[in-house]
């Protein structure tokens, strides 16, 4: 049966149909539980094979495989977003036409996977089916790691247009001063905005390089210097450190205006280092972003040139020097534009100094702090491997229950229909199922499912391309009242539909 004609049938009846089954389901006043709001995120890193895949060349099954597991452990930890990294330097794990596959998949650049598949479109497929949304992690200007060992493929940017690349330490980088580079990286960020049922758009805090030294501690100065004097004679007036604060800010602020005109829920987050500038707020010591890597974050969340903000706040919370709880309340205040704040966690650096309990903490002073509605941690690994019991601690203390992200008012603030919902059985009455749809047949972002079993309530978050929920269970285990809520793409839920069962179930 089409979509068409399942609405049809539910919008035909005036009462939910009963089947010819002892058991049935009417309309019900009931509410169930409300859910909460929370931003529970991981980066999944494919640089060097950090977190997936876990070495190049594996198979396209394992590949799978493993991409399955860490989805799956993010389901049975209560997250709810992934950001994968589909561009670690002027590569693609996905389907490009643009950059070359990555050699971090097969182990040279320019090889797709064999079989054939496309790993983020499975990305996305696999998350979704998982209530999960899969945020798009690119790099915008890195054109090649350290970590690499591949032979640079001939379709690399740096094999066909070398004069926007600069070499600077072992890496190669996009020259942020060069139009054409700006051109280059958001052409290749929409290609996926527009191919690709992504969630979200994430950059984090690789704009310039972090400085390279030489052997008696002096900073190499990044190579730009074709691009500075094109620059100084087309008539520009700014200092150097300006001009290269200006290069980001202009990139940024196009990017998101960019993205917004292809898709409006698409989110855009970006990453930054944890520390704006030395003495912000008082005590605070470390590098001054805006100086050594000419990133003015500030600048941005002020400006709303991005959804999400997402500092990466891997300090301690009694660091003297880098107070987690201090810096979290002065980012928390520093957001005129009204834009979430989901500060990055170390659950990494857990070992030696630091323990799991501490991660733990910090979502509590996030959920503490007015302004902030979640997190993000880095990485996905260390939540795998349980590092000090992290994995147990997080689903036993501070995610114990699903929890929805924060809705996005300032992209669109239109409430989702109240949903039609119908109950079924097939003849032999042993397969029963829930059809649900909105009148006017608009399909959300996604549906919220709440089941009650036995007194309990169960939550599940199913992609709004999925109109029915199927049971394959005796009468006696169906739920004893179902809630459907539609959600949009902006995170805006709709009222509920609540059917209650009533007669025998034997």
């Amino acid at each position: 049966m089409n979509r068409r004609a399942s609405l049809a049938l539910l919008l035909a009846a005036s009462a939910l149909p009963v089947s010819a089954a002892s058991v049935s389901y009417v309309a019900s006043k009931e509410l169930a539980p409300a859910m909460p709001r929370e931003f529970r995120g991981a980066w999944v890193a494919t640089v060097g094979n950090i977190d997936w895949p876990s070495k190049a060349g594996l198979t396209t099954q394992q590949q799978q495989a493993e991409l399955l597991a860490l989805l799956d452990k993010a389901v049975a930890l209560r997250l709810n977003a992934i950001v994968l990294q589909v561009r670690p330097g002027c590569d693609a794990l996905y389907a490009s036409k643009l950059e070359p596959w990555s050699e971090y998949l097969t182990g040279t650049m320019g090889r797709a996977p064999e079989p054939y598949y496309d790993p983020l479109a499975f990305a996305v497929t696999e998350a979704h089916r998982r209530g999960l949304e899969l945020h798009a992690w690119f790099n915008p200007f890195r054109a090649r790691h350290a970590a690499a060992k591949s032979a640079v493929a001939s379709n690399h940017i740096s094999k066909t247009r070398p004069e926007l690349v600069r070499k600077y330490g072992p890496l190669l980088w996009l020259d942020p001063g060069e139009a054409a580079v700006h051109e280059h990286s958001i052409r290749v960020i929409l290609d996926v905005v527009r191919r690709y049922d992504v969630d979200g758009i994430h950059l984090d805090d690789y704009f310039y390089p972090y400085p390279e030294k030489t052997a008696a501690k002096q900073v190499v100065p990044f190579p730009d210097e074709p691009s500075w004097r094109k620059y100084q004679k087309s008539g520009g007036k700014l200092a150097r450190d300006d001009w290269r604060r200006d290069n980001v800010n202009r990139f940024l602020q196009r990017l998101y205006a960019s993205v917004k005109a292809e898709k409006n829920w698409v989110k855009v987050g970006i990453s930054p280092f944890g520390i704006w500038k030395p003495g912000n707020p008082p005590g605070i010591r470390g590098m001054d972003a805006t100086k050594e890597i000419f990133a003015d974050s500030l600048k941005w969340f002020h400006a709303g040139w991005l959804d999400y903000l997402s500092p990466q706040l891997y300090w301690s919370i009694d660091a003297p020097e880098q107070s987690f709880p201090l810096l979290l309340k002065w980012w928390a205040g520093q957001n005129p534009s009204a834009r979430h704040l989901w500060p990055g966690l170390s659950a990494a650096t857990i070992g030696p100094g630091r323990n799991a309990e501490e991660i733990i903490q910090q979502i509590k002073l996030v959920r503490a702090q007015p302004g902030a509605s979640g997190s993000l941690q880095w990485s996905i690994k260390a939540l795998n491997q349980n590092r000090d019991g992290l994995a147990d601690k997080l689903a036993g203390q501070v995610f114990q229950t699903p929890a929805l992200i924060p809705a996005s008012p300032w992209l669109n603030q239109a409430v989702p229909e109240r949903p039609v919902v119908a109950f079924g059985q097939d003849a032999a009455q042993t397969v029963s199922v829930f059809q649900w749809a909105t009148p006017s047949g608009v399909v959300p972002g996604w549906w919220l499912v709440q089941m009650r079993f036995n007194g309990a309530w169960r939550t599940e978050l199913l992609p709004g391309s999925q109109l029915n929920r199927t049971f394959r269970v005796p009468a006696s285990a169906l739920p004893e009242a179902v809630s459907v809520t539609a959600v949009s793409r902006y995170g805006q839920a709709g009222p509920a539909f609540v059917a209650q069962r009533v007669g025998k179930a034997e």
